[in-house]
C-alpha cells in the first residue's frame, strides 16, 4: 500500500520542516518527502490548503478497558482518537484490575491487539492496586512493555515509598507520572476554592492541594536522580515551581489540559457536571498562567486526560458526580481554536506540545515525519468551524466540557501505520 499526500502544508519541529511539500507512504514509513513528488501511489489525498502534522501523541488517556467498558472500550476510544488526529496513546492504568502486575497487563495488551485501531502504549501502577501501600515490580512491569508507571487518579502519599518508586524507575527506565494532589488539602471538595465555590455553596479545591504536592514530588526526583513528569498542571503556583525546577537542572517535565487554557472556575456556575474534573477549572489567572507556561516551554505536553463516564455517572446531582471530561475528539481543535487562533502558540510550537515532545518524553519512536519515520499524520483544515455535540462524539461516553462550543479545525484524514485510519 502507497499513499501520497499532495501540496500540503507540512510542519514538523523534529525535522525543522514548515514548508508545502509532498509525503510519499510505503508501507509503514515515509519514503520521499519533497515538492511536486510525481511518484505512482495507490491513493492521493489532495491536501492543498490543509496542514499535515505528525499523529498526535496523547500520553494521559483513560481506555476504562479492563473493568468499565460500559465507559469506554480500546475499540471506541481508538477510534474517538482517529477522528481526533491522534496515532499513539498511553493508556493509564486507573482500570479494573489495576494495571500493576504482568498479568493484568496482558490483559489489556490482548483488548489492544485485538481492537485498536493506533499506537496504544501501556503504563503501569507505581503501587499495588494504587493503594500506595506496597510498591508494584516496575521492573517486571517494564518488561511486560510498559514505558511509564503512575497511580494516576491517586497520589502515593508516603514521601519514603514513593522516593523509593522513582529509584527504582530510574534504574528500570521507565518514566513516573504523577498525579499531584494532597488529599488532605483538597478534602472532599468538588470545584476551585475561591468566589465560584463559596457562591455554589460547593466545597472549594484550593491550588495548594496540587502545588504542595508539585513541589513534593520534584524534591523527591531529585533526590532520586530520576526524571519525572506532573500531570494535568492546572494553577499559576504549579507552573513556577516546575518553571523553577527546570532552572535548577531537575529533570522534571509537565502537561496541561485544553480545559486548563480554555475555560475557568464561572462555567460551573450552571452546575454543569461536565464541566468537573480533578484537578478542577481554576481562574482567570491560573489559565494565563497556563497559557504562559506553554509559550516559555515549561509546560511541555498538551494531553486530554481523556476520562469518560456513563451518563448516569454525570447526569446527577454536581457533588455525587465523576470527576472527568472526555477529550480525544476535541484536544486538537480546541488548540486550534485557543493557541493558534489567540496566537499563543504558532503551528511548529503546537505540534511540539501534541507531537514531538510527548514521543520524546516517553521515549518512543514518534512524533515525525521525516523520511524513515512512521507514517503516522493527521490532514487538518485549520479554518473549519464546528460544534462539539453529543451525537456527533465517537466515544462510548459525552461527557465532554465543549459540547455546545463552536470550534476550529477539523481532521480529515488520520493516517497510522501508513493505512488511512478516518476520513472525513
Amino acid at each position: 500500500m502507497s499513499i501520497l499526500v499532495k501540496n500540503g502544508r507540512v510542519v514538523d519541529p523534529s525535522a525543522k520542516i514548515d514548508a508545502i511539500l509532498d509525503i510519499l507512504i510505503k508501507e509503514d514509513k515515509i519514503v520521499r518527502l519533497g515538492e511536486k513528488i510525481a511518484a505512482a501511489s495507490d491513493i492521493v489525498i489532495d491536501a492543498a490548503g490543509k496542514i499535515v502534522i505528525p499523529g498526535i501523541v496523547d500520553m494521559h488517556v483513560h481506555l476504562r478497558e479492563p473493568g468499565r467498558e460500559d465507559k469506554e472500550t480500546v475499540a471506541s476510544a481508538t477510534a474517538a482518537a482517529a477522528k481526533g488526529g491522534v496515532t499513539t496513546v498511553l493508556a493509564m492504568p486507573n482500570t479494573i484490575p489495576a494495571m500493576d502486575s504482568v498479568e493484568n497487563l496482558e490483559l489489556l495488551k490482548k483488548a489492544i491487539q485485538k481492537d485498536a485501531r493506533i499506537n496504544v502504549q501501556l503504563c503501569g501502577t507505581i503501587t499495588k492496586g494504587r493503594l500506595g501501600l506496597e510498591l508494584s515490580d516496575v521492573a517486571a512491569l517494564k518488561k511486560a512493555g510498559a514505558c511509564a508507571i503512575s497511580d494516576d487518579g491517586s497520589s502515593v502519599d508516603n514521601a519514603e515509598l514513593m522516593l523509593e518508586a522513582l529509584k527504582r524507575a530510574g534504574v528500570s527506565g521507565v518514566l513516573t507520572i504523577c498525579h499531584c494532589e494532597d488529599k488532605v488539602l483538597s478534602g472532599k471538595g468538588v470545584v476551585n476554592l475561591g468566589f465560584t465555590s463559596t457562591r455554589l455553596g460547593l466545597r472549594g479545591i484550593s491550588n495548594a492541594s496540587e502545588y504542595e504536592r508539585v513541589r513534593r514530588d520534584i524534591e523527591l526526583a531529585a533526590r532520586a536522580g530520576s526524571p519525572v513528569h506532573i500531570a494535568h498542571v492546572s494553577c499559576r503556583e504549579s507552573v513556577e515551581i516546575i518553571a523553577q525546577a527546570k532552572r535548577s537542572g531537575i529533570k522534571v517535565t509537565s502537561e496541561t489540559a485544553p480545559h486548563y487554557f480554555s475555560l475557568i472556575e464561572n462555567e460551573v456556575l450552571g452546575y454543569d457536571t461536565n464541566m468537573k474534573m480533578n484537578p478542577p477549572l481554576r481562574s482567570r489567572e491560573d489559565l494565563l498562567a497556563i497559557r504562559r507556561g506553554l509559550q516559555d516551554g515549561t509546560i511541555d505536553v498538551i494531553a486530554s486526560d481523556h476520562a469518560p463516564h456513563t451518563e448516569n455517572e454525570k447526569d446527577i446531582e454536581f457533588e455525587r458526580a465523576e470527576f472527568g471530561v472526555v477529550g480525544l475528539e476535541t484536544e486538537l481543535a480546541a488548540a486550534v481554536t485557543e493557541l493558534i487562533g489567540e496566537k499563543v502558540l504558532d503551528w511548529p510550537e503546537l505540534v511540539r506540545k501534541i507531537c514531538l515532545n510527548p514521543a520524546r518524553i516517553l521515549g518512543i519512536e514518534r512524533g515525525g515525519l521525516a523520511v524513515g519515520d512512521y507514517a503516522d499524520l493527521a490532514v487538518i483544515s485549520e479554518k473549519d468551524s464546528w460544534t462539539a455535540a453529543k451525537e456527533s462524539l465517537i466515544s462510548k461516553s459525552k461527557n465532554s466540557a465543549f459540547l455546545g462550543r463552536s470550534l476550529k479545525g477539523l481532521v480529515d484524514y488520520t493516517v497510522c501505520g501508513g493505512k488511512i485510519i478516518y476520513q472525513r
